[in-house]
C-alpha cells in the first residue's frame, strides 16, 4: 500500500477547470465513501479549496482515483487529464507538508490553508475514510506547518487573499472609507475580507448569507449590517464594493442583475471581488465597461510585497519539510517489516517454550538441575542458530560471501578480530 496525492491547483489548471471538480462542502462525506467503498482504495481525504482540489490517499492502483474524480464529476477523464498531478509516496508526503505549510499557495505563506487541511481531515474522520497511514500523515504535516510557521519567516509581510482584495478596491477607489461594501457568504474567507475591510473603516459594510442567524455572527464582530441573500438584487446599487465566497454550485449575481444596478447608479464603477470556486458572479459581468470584476486567479498579480525576505525564508522551510519527510518514510519503511519482527519474536518464543517444557519434565523426574540448565541453554542455542547455519551451508559462489556478510551483520559477528 502506497500513498499518493492526486489533483490540480492553481498552478496547473485554470479557474474555469477548478470549479467544475470542486466538492461542494455537503457533498464531502459522501464523496469519500464513494471512494473508499470498493476497497481498492481503503484511506483517503480530500482538500477542495478556491485554488486546489486534491485527494489525498493509500492504494495499491492509484490511476482509481482519477478514473473515480472525473467520475464524480460526470466529466470525460481526457478533458481534466492534461491538469492532474498524481505524486507518489516520497513527493506525496512532500507536496502535502509543503502545502500545509503555505509554500504552495498563491498567495506564499498564507496561513488559512492549515486550517483548510486540517477541516479536510475533520470531515475525512466523519466519514470514517481515515486509516492509519493517513493519520500518521497528518499527524506530521501538522507538526511541520507548526515548524515552519515558528521557525521561520515564512509569516512575515504575508499578502493574503483578503488584503489582496483590500488592495484591489484600493486601485479603483481612491478611499475605501467612502464606499459602501457587501460581503455575500459568512464563512472564513469572508470573515478574513470583513476584518481587513474594516480596518479601511468603510463608510459600510452590510453581510448577506443564506443563513441569517450566520449572517448577524459575522456582522455583529465588525458593527456590520445584515441582507437576506434574495434582497441583493433589489439592494445591489446601493454597494460599490462586493466581495462574494459561498458555496452555491450555480452564481449568485447575474449578468442582468448587475446591468440593472450599473444603470441604477449612473455608471459609477463597481468593484466584484469573486473568491468562490464555483464562481458566483456570473464571467460574463467582467465585461461590462464600469465593473471591475476579479477573481481568485487575478490575486496573484498583487502578490509582491516582501517578496526577498519570503524567498529566504522558503529556503529554510524546504530544508526542513525535507528532513521531516525523511523522517516519515523511515517510519513507513519501519512499519513495512513489523511482521517479519513479530514472526521472528514468535518463532524464538517457541522454542524458548518447548526448550523449557523439555527442562520442566527433566526437573520433575529428579535430574541433575545443572545438567538440565545446561541442556536448556545448548538446546536454545543449537535451535536458534540452525536458520542461519543452514542458509549459510546451502548458498554457492557469489551468494555464499553474500550470506556470509548478511550474517556477519545480523549478529555483529568480526570473525578477523
Amino acid at each position: 500500500m502506497q500513498l499518493y496525492a492526486l489533483g490540480l491547483n492553481h498552478h496547473t489548471a485554470p479557474l474555469s477547470i477548478r470549479e467544475r471538480v470542486a466538492f461542494r462542502p455537503e457533498r464531502l462525506e459522501l464523496a469519500l465513501q464513494d471512494l473508499t467503498r470498493a476497497r481498492a482504495v481503503p484511506e483517503a481525504a480530500i482538500l477542495s479549496t478556491c485554488n486546489r482540489t486534491e485527494v489525498y490517499f493509500a492504494t495499491r492502483e492509484p490511476q482509481l482515483a482519477a478514473d473515480w474524480l472525473a467520475r464524480f464529476h460526470e466529466l470525460p477523464l481526457t478533458e481534466i487529464s492534461p491538469y492532474l498531478y498524481t505524486h507518489p509516496q516520497r513527493d506525496a508526503v512532500r507536496h502535502v507538508f509543503r502545502v500545509a505549510s503555505g509554500l504552495d499557495s498563491m498567495v506564499l505563506g498564507e496561513p488559512q490553508i492549515l486550517g483548510q487541511v486540517k477541516e479536510a481531515v475533520r470531515r475525512a474522520e466523519d466519514a470514517g475514510t481515515m486509516g492509519t497511514l493517513l493519520h500518521k500523515l497528518f499527524q506530521n504535516t501538522f507538526a511541520v506547518a507548526k515548524e515552519v510557521r515558528s521557525t521561520t519567516a515564512i509569516g512575515a509581510n504575508i499578502v493574503s487573499m483578503a488584503a489582496a482584495a483590500v488592495h484591489l478596491t484600493e486601485r479603483i477607489f481612491e478611499r475605501v472609507a467612502d464606499q459602501h461594501v457587501l460581503f455575500i457568504g459568512a464563512g472564513e474567507m469572508i470573515e478574513l475580507c470583513a476584518a481587513h475591510f474594516a480596518g479601511a473603516q468603510p463608510r459600510s459594510m452590510t453581510v448577506a448569507n443564506r443563513t441569517e442567524a450566520r449572517a448577524a455572527e459575522v456582522a455583529q464582530r465588525f458593527g456590520a449590517k445584515t441582507l437576506r441573500l434574495d434582497a441583493i438584487g433589489e439592494t445591489l446599487p446601493q454597494f460599490d464594493v462586493v466581495v462574494s465566497c459561498t458555496a452555491a454550485p450555480l452564481p449568485i449575481v447575474g449578468l442582468g442583475m448587475v446591468e440593472r444596478a450599473v444603470k441604477a447608479r449612473r455608471h459609477r464603477p463597481m468593484v466584484m471581488v469573486d473568491l468562490a470556486v464555483p464562481r458566483d458572479v456570473e464571467p460574463e459581468v467582467g465585461k461590462l465597461d464600469d465593473v471591475f470584476l476579479y477573481t481568485v486567479d487575478d490575486l496573484a498579480q498583487v502578490v509582491d510585497a516582501g517578496i526577498e525576505s519570503r524567498q529566504q525564508a522558503v529556503l529554510e522551510a524546504e530544508g526542513i519539510i525535507d528532513t521531516r519527510v525523511d523522517g516519515f518514510l523511515h517510519w513507513m519503511q519501519a512499519r513495512d517489516v513489523v511482521p517479519t519482527i513479530r514472526a521472528l519474536r514468535t518463532h524464538a518464543e517457541s522454542l524458548r517454550h518447548a526448550e523449557l517444557e523439555r527442562a520442566l519434565r527433566q526437573l520433575s523426574r529428579g535430574d541433575d538441575p545443572q545438567k538440565v540448565l545446561e541442556t536448556l541453554s545448548h538446546g536454545l542455542t543449537n535451535k536458534l542458530v540452525h536458520g542461519p547455519t543452514r542458509y549459510l551451508n546451502q548458498s554457492e559462489g557469489e551468494q555464499l560471501a553474500e550470506a556470509s556478510r548478511l550474517v556477519q551483520r545480523l549478529y555483529n559477528l568480526h570473525p578477523d578480530d
